[in-house]
C-alpha cells in the first residue's frame, strides 16, 4: 500500500445531499478496491483559476488515503466518468 494524496473539484450546481453523496461514491471507490482513508477534509466552495465547464467556482475536498499502485487507474477511470466531478488531481505521497 502506498499513500496518496486526491483533491477533488465538484461541481457548485449540486445542492449539499447531492455533493455528500458523490463524495461517498469517491469513497466506496476507494474502499472497494481495497484501500482505505486515513484522513478527509471538506474545503468548501472556492473560486477557480479559470473557467471549467463555465463554472467560475468549485466545491473543494481532499482526501489522505492508502492504496495499492494498481488501484489508481481503476479510480480515475470512475472519475471520468462521474459528471459532476470536474477536476481531480492524484499524487503519491513520500513521508
Amino acid at each position: 500500500m502506498r499513500d496518496y494524496e486526491l483533491v477533488i473539484i465538484v461541481t457548485p450546481e449540486f445542492e449539499e445531499e447531492a455533493t455528500a453523496d458523490i463524495v461517498e461514491k469517491v469513497k466506496s471507490w476507494i474502499t472497494d478496491t481495497g484501500g482505505s482513508i486515513e484522513s478527509f477534509e471538506e474545503w468548501g466552495r472556492q473560486k477557480l483559476a479559470y473557467l471549467v465547464r463555465k463554472n467560475k467556482e468549485g466545491q473543494y475536498y481532499l482526501f489522505n488515503l492508502k492504496l495499492e499502485p494498481t488501484a489508481v487507474d481503476g479510480v480515475e477511470r470512475n472519475f471520468g466518468l462521474q459528471e459532476a466531478i470536474m477536476r481531480f488531481l492524484i499524487i503519491g505521497r513520500d513521508d
